[in-house]
């Protein structure tokens, strides 16, 4: 033990749950502090879990409490407009599967976990201030209350303020030309994909969908020239959403317009601007480190924002056990960088190919084919998904052949 007692986590997202429980293991006092008043449990659509992400979750005795409330996703399908399939690709076997899952489900799910295991979690503590103490760091909250400890984890999103804090010149959000809705709807009379997730590079909008005999779910991302955050996006009726979704995949041969008209509009998720940041230059300040989406926000279409936080909130709790707060956070960050800015890179690749205006797409649909070739060899993309981490492994500082994962 490098001496940390207590840790104060800013963020009950994703990341902060699963950062308290990892110090817990590493035995390390951590309390969550997130901004809602209560638990935001109606938040988000689906996401994925990738094998990288459940082999985190295993490492603190976690990913049973998440595969309970997720949907197996063996394989994804790409396809064409057209309705001709370009690709079927999965992790290698060996691997654990990657999960379908409601962001609400699992959202529960981490929390119910921390909680169980004794983790406090504050709610109605927005952050207003950070401040840096002789022998660890202090937050404010906008109720007038505070809270200290020997480290402050940031795991408060893509608009992260402790980000901003520990580096005023932090770079915002970047939005990728992308809007993003989903929903789930009956499967009823649909061909069922079984556990497939299916992909399409519509001719105006991105579709995926999964169905199965008890329950389907879509999500779209529908090119748009102009930021549009959340709330400004769902100021426009559901109803209407729906109307001009419909519409843009009119004339896709997919089930898109009959899973869209299936859909009630109190169901539809509406995230607004899907957005990204390529590189976060500062990922710690003397007793302040930054997990998840504030260090490295990766856009939906990685498939990876989720288990790149579980990953993260994993090290970082290793390296706070074995060493020095100051190289602690060098080291985290050594070992996560280039990884999660790799990944972030892909993603943005991928957007630019859901964006494409009417020439970039006649030149994607015929130049597709021959990628999703080389795409569907798993060699490819093995790198993102096979990365263990041995969480008892003492965490030796520049150390490349410490087993803290591949790749």
């Amino acid at each position: 033990m490098a001496g940390i007692g207590n840790a104060i986590i800013i963020g009950g997202g994703i990341g902060g749950p699963a950062a308290a429980m990892a110090l817990q293991r590493a035995g390390i006092e951590a309390t969550v502090y997130e901004a809602y008043d209560g638990p935001a449990t109606g938040v988000g659509g689906a996401l994925s879990i990738a094998p990288n992400g459940r082999q985190a979750l295993a490492a603190i005795g976690a990913d049973a409490a998440v595969a309970a409330v997720g949907r197996p996703m063996r394989a994804m399908v790409m396809q064409s407009w057209t309705g001709k399939r370009l690709a079927e690709f999965a992790a290698p076997a060996r691997l654990p599967e990657q999960l379908l899952i409601w962001r609400p489900e699992l959202y529960r799910a981490l929390h119910a976990e921390a909680v169980r295991r004794g983790i406090r979690i504050e709610h109605g503590k927005r952050l207003v201030a950070v401040e840096h103490a002789p022998h660890g760091a202090r937050a404010t909250f906008a109720d007038g209350s505070t809270a200290a400890g020997d480290v402050l984890i940031g795991a408060d999103g893509i608009r992260s303020a402790v980000r901003s804090a520990i580096d005023p010149g932090a770079p915002s959000p970047r939005y990728t030309g992308l809007l993003g809705f989903g929903a789930r709807c009956t499967g009823d009379g649909l061909a069922p994909t079984g556990p497939k997730m299916h992909m399409v590079f519509g001719k105006r909008a991105f579709f995926g969908y999964q169905i199965e005999p008890d329950e389907a779910g879509w999500f779209a991302n529908l090119p748009h020239p102009t930021p549009m955050r959340a709330a400004e996006a769902q100021r426009v009726p559901a109803e209407e959403w729906l109307r001009r979704i419909a519409e843009l995949f009119r004339d896709d041969r997919t089930p898109a317009v009959d899973m869209v008209r299936r859909t009630r509009p109190e169901d539809l998720v509406i995230t607004g601007g899907l957005e990204d940041i390529p590189r976060v230059p500062v990922w710690h300040k003397a007793s302040v480190v930054l997990l998840g989406d504030a260090a490295h926000a990766t856009s939906p279409s990685s498939g990876q924002g989720a288990s790149l936080a579980i990953e993260s909130a994993v090290q970082l709790a290793r390296c706070l056990r074995d060493l020095p707060v100051a190289e602690a956070f060098a080291e985290y960050e050594r070992l996560r960088r280039a990884r999660v800015e790799r990944i972030i890179a892909m993603a943005a690749r991928t957007n630019a190919d859901k964006a494409a205006g009417p020439i970039a797409r006649v030149l994607r649909d015929a130049l597709m084919p021959i990628a999703m070739k080389a795409f569907g060899d798993p060699k490819k993309f093995a790198w993102q998904f096979d990365h263990p981490i041995d969480f008892a492994a003492p965490v030796v500082p520049g150390d490349r052949t410490t087993p803290s994962g591949r790749g």
